[in-house]
């Protein structure tokens, strides 16, 4: 009595060992699961940044000929213009500061800025601009009698250069239909390539239906979608080239000519004009009667950089009659934001910006982290570099060797309440070799601690309970049975008579 007694306590102590193992692995599938997606919604608006003056809020009516309409506007420096546009957007592409903003994510009909985006995919889609393109038929089926123009006919052969410049420069249909019959083989799959390149320039309130912004109710973009695509193509030297030419001589053509085509921008074409302006490098006008005359457009003054993009300007502007709102409002921002906000370097490539912890050498435990490049930002002109105070940094706490020079390990972000003026890559000062031993214990040590062999350990340990309770349980049962066969052989009488014998 007192063995089975021992026996049962035994067996109970290894059932409760058991499950206690059994609940301390229960958390193993959540902790090997691959973590879940965090949900995210793509952001469709934009947050206002804070700025040290805003528009006055007041809507003057539009529909009169060079009214002002300041609502919605939000400017990082005081004295703002007061723009005619429906939507507009002054950038400094440099740090990406916005100065001045109205309307910049509402859906608005581009017009001929589209080209833009027809002139990038063509840009890098075609390697050979001497290229020959024939005008069809279909090049033709959808332009109006006034629709804009580069003047090639039917069945004439042009290059795709001069195929670029008619139409950049004087906005010609027919030069769109062509280009994007050549590249992709049919208009319709050109289309699908600037929908799907918009997408990769993270433009969010953009649709194109046509390659050169004929008007529909489905082809539509917005000011800061149409700075993405601008300053895309503006990385390319050939189409900054074009669109900051006046004039182009086309090549003789077999039905035609030597000609001279102008460009539509009234900020370049003379600048013995009041309303030009000197520092203006393109880019592109638009005009329909639903979309209003839309500009977008690119300054360099000194070292300073802006691109800005106004839509739904009225047809004459205050100052002038005969030139449309969307070159005055273009120089207006520009001049404000070059006399508002001075270029100053808020970083030198080779400046000490941070240190970081070093794992695994034994040469050094700390790494310098050094400013990639320049970094030159649009201040207002009243801000000095020393009120930004020290960067935002965003650098892991430690990094593991071997690590190279040059090596991109965070970045420096420079702001100013609550307003980023830059951010700039720390790179690695000096290569750091990587310890042999250090790096052999480390991975030793990980292992220990890595779910992997906690799951053995686990394993191996339910495995041993599970050994004990079976042989606790059957071993019990086959010792109690050859007990009970051995009182029975003593209980057998034969047995017992032999025993005597």
């Amino acid at each position: 009595m007192k063995n089975k007694t021992k026996s049962n306590c035994s067996r109970f102590a290894a059932l409760l060992l058991c499950l206690a193992l059994l609940f301390a692995a229960a958390p193993l599938p959540q902790a090997l699961a691959a973590p879940e997606d965090e949900t995210s919604s793509e952001d469709t608006g934009y947050t206002e940044g804070t700025g040290d003056s805003e528009g006055d809020g007041t809507t003057t009516d539009s529909t009169q000929p060079g009214a002002t309409n300041t609502t919605n506007v939000i400017a990082a420096a005081a004295n703002a213009p007061a723009t005619n546009a429906e939507a507009a957007l002054l950038i400094s592409p440099d740090s990406g500061m916005v100065l001045y903003e109205k309307n910049a994510d509402e859906r608005r009909y581009p017009a001929s800025t589209t080209k833009i985006m027809t002139a990038l995919l063509v840009l890098e889609n075609v390697e050979d601009l001497s290229e020959t393109v024939t005008a069809q038929a279909s090049d033709f089926e959808t332009l109006e009698a006034d629709s804009s123009s580069a003047g090639i006919k039917e069945g004439e052969t042009v290059t795709v250069e001069d195929l670029l410049y008619g139409l950049m420069l004087p906005s010609g249909n027919e030069a769109a239909y062509m280009l994007a019959r050549h590249v992709a083989g049919s208009y319709e799959a050109f289309v699908d390539m600037m929908n799907q390149r918009a997408e990769e320039l993270g433009c969010t309130g953009t649709h194109f239906v046509n390659p050169c912004g004929l008007h529909d109710d489905n082809h539509y973009t917005t000011a800061r979608d149409l700075y993405k695509i601008a300053y895309a193509a503006m990385q390319d030297e050939t189409f900054a080239n074009i669109v900051d030419t006046v004039q182009h001589r086309m090549a003789k053509t077999n039905l035609q000519d030597e000609r001279i085509i102008l460009t539509t921008n009234q900020l370049i074409f003379s600048s013995y004009q009041p309303w030009a302006y000197a520092y203006c490098k393109g880019i592109k006008t638009g005009n329909t009667s639903q979309a209003g005359n839309c500009f977008v457009g690119y300054a360099e003054y000194g070292d300073a950089k802006l691109y800005s993009v106004v839509m739904g300007c009225d047809s004459s502007s205050l100052e002038y009659s005969n030139v449309a709102a969307s070159f005055t409002d273009t120089k207006a921002l520009f001049e404000w934001g070059f006399e508002s906000f001075t270029s100053k370097t808020l970083a030198r490539q080779g400046d000490t910006i941070d240190y970081v912890h070093v794992r695994l050498s034994t040469d050094t435990d700390q790494l310098v982290l050094t400013a990639k490049s320049d970094l030159v930002s649009l201040l207002p002109s009243d801000l000095e570099v020393e009120d930004l105070g020290e960067p935002q940094i965003t650098a892991p706490d430690s990094v593991d060797a071997p690590i190279k020079a040059g090596d991109v390990i965070g970045s420096a972000t420079y702001s100013y309440n609550g307003v980023t003026y830059g951010t700039v890559e720390l790179v690695a000062l000096s290569d750091v070799e990587r310890s042999t031993v250090l790096y052999y214990a480390d991975l030793l040590s990980n292992f220990f601690q890595s779910t992997v062999f906690k799951v053995i350990l686990i394993v191996l340990a339910v495995f041993i309970v599970l050994y004990i309770l079976f042989n606790l349980t059957f071993g019990g049962m086959r010792r109690r049975q050859q007990r009970k066969n051995m009182r029975s052989r003593y209980r057998n009488t034969n047995y017992q008579r032999r025993r005597r014998r």
